[in-house]
């Protein structure tokens, strides 16, 4: 044997070089990890009007689970952001933001894709929350059920559960700190590696999704694979393949990622939020009792930024044009023309000019109907001869209250009260939020909450040129 055959037979793992297929180094929670391949419960769905068998597996997918307060606050949020009006929930499952349930369609292939959904809307923690349901009926032809898609291609389904802001340990900690959602899902990621040589399915072909926050949540764990920054994060909560000198033994790469509107620049979504929603709001579609004058001059604060901030990115719309807060609108609105022929084609329907829409959405107390007038839209044979993108917006805004101002880094700033903006995602396990952007600091209201010039005595550009020098903030740094 050359030497080059014989080093192309070797592999590195942790740090360890073995003969390929013969010894591997072995994470210290792995034995505990490997999964019983016969401890599934058999379901049956129905799949484009025929019956479908599967496997159901569930496990918790580390080794060292945090645990969790029984009764925890309520996190869930309604429209736009606003509470949902219940104060606690009674945890049932103490481990359900670190349990898998994984189902395998039957016949489905050592090759077959993993579809690894996550949820976290709002970056807040996702309970397990299984996206097939025995009985259940799904179909392969829809925009909208991305289940009956994957089982008709004979792929493994996947849902997690997984921290995320809003959630209290035992302890009385707050363990949903960034980077907690990432690691808890790179640690599924693991987890559905050790176990490859026991389920059908490859998880060497895992496709990561997730909507909204769901969705930056897909994008952070695709663009980070393999990244030594979150080992420790990892070994913290025994994942699959860290070894006990806290190296990796498997990987927590993915093949491909489909997000759909994923929350990822929240550094700067405040300023597009409300550039797009400028002239829009009202008291009438803005979540909260009041449209006060504090958010009002945060708003247009905000929305004044917004111009010089995408111009500096330096975008070029399809045809190689600069893409300018002068012509965003017109790119957003061409994006919508498309999405709403391509809905035509594929058989879908939209009510007349002056009709009504007819929409099923989602709430906190589950679904809810909603009857809202065409008054944006034409369509003559199939393409769309006229489009107002304002009043496409203030029709968005009626469905689906707008949040409050700012959207996402609002705690402690423009007269918002409590604790409910995206800001409780960051500081430490200590710490109930921690401004991230700018505006949110320099417009801290709350002395003594850690973040701010009042606190600091440096405003967010001395802060950050400092990096909290003395201190530990931030102390869940990763992201």
């Amino acid at each position: 044997m050359t030497i080059g055959s014989t080093m192309r037979g070797l592999m590195l793992i942790g740090g360890l070089t073995t003969a390929a297929g013969t010894v591997r180094a072995e994470g210290v929670f792995d034995a505990t990890l490997r999964i019983d391949p016969d401890a599934f419960v058999t379901i049956t769905v129905t799949l484009d009007g025929k019956p479908l068998t599967l496997r159901r597996y569930e496990a918790v997918y580390v080794g060292r689970p945090v645990a969790m307060a029984t009764e925890q606050p309520a996190r869930r949020m309604g429209p736009g952001g606003s509470p949902s009006g219940a104060e606690t929930q009674t945890l049932e499952d103490p481990l359900t933001y670190q349990k898998m349930a994984i189902f395998v369609p039957e016949g489905a292939s050592d090759t077959a894709a993993m579809i690894l959904n996550v949820s976290n809307g709002g970056w807040f923690a996702s309970e397990l929350r299984p996206g097939i349901e025995d009985g259940g009926s799904y179909v392969s032809d829809s925009d909208s059920d991305k289940v009956g898609a994957a089982l008709a291609a004979g792929y493994v389904y996947v849902d997690i559960g997984s921290r995320g802001r809003g959630i209290l340990a035992a302890d009385g900690s707050l363990p949903g700190k960034a980077p907690a959602a990432v690691v808890d899902a790179k640690a599924a990621i693991r987890f559905l590696r050790l176990n490859d040589d026991l389920l059908p399915g490859s998880a060497e072909r895992i496709v990561i999704t997730g909507t909204s926050g769901g969705g930056g949540l897909s994008a952070a764990v695709a663009a980070s694979g393999n990244s030594p920054d979150y080992l420790p994060y990892l070994a913290e909560i025994g994942a699959a393949g860290i070894a006990a000198d806290g190296s990796s033994t498997l990987a927590d790469d993915v093949l491909a990622v489909i997000a759909y509107c994923p929350i990822t620049d929240l550094g700067h979504a405040d300023l597009a939020y409300e550039w797009l929603y400028q002239g829009i709001r009202s008291a009438a579609n803005t979540a909260g009792s009041e449209w006060s004058e504090a958010a009002r001059a945060a708003s247009a604060e905000l929305a004044a930024a917004y111009p010089a901030y995408l111009e500096g990115l330096g975008l070029t719309s399809a045809d190689g044009s600069p893409l300018t807060a002068t012509t965003m609108k017109s790119a957003i609105a061409d994006e919508l023309t498309r999405e709403i022929e391509r809905h035509i084609a594929a058989g879908g329907t939209v009510p007349a000019r002056g009709e009504t829409f007819s929409l099923t959405l989602p709430g906190p107390g589950g679904e809810r109907q909603i009857e809202q007038p065409n008054d944006w839209l034409t369509v003559e044979g199939g393409k769309v001869t006229d489009l107002d993108l304002d009043a496409f917006l203030r029709f968005v805004a009626a469905i689906t209250p707008l949040k409050p101002v700012p959207a996402f880094d609002r705690t402690a700033n423009s007269g918002n009260p409590g604790v409910d903006g995206e800001n409780t995602l960051f500081g430490g396990p200590d710490v109930a939020y921690a401004n991230f952007t700018p505006f949110g600091w320099n417009h801290n209201e709350v002395a003594g909450d850690g973040s701010g010039p009042d606190d600091t005595g440096m405003d967010w550009d001395a802060w950050t040129a400092t990096a909290g020098e003395g201190s530990n903030w931030p102390p869940r740094s990763g992201w």
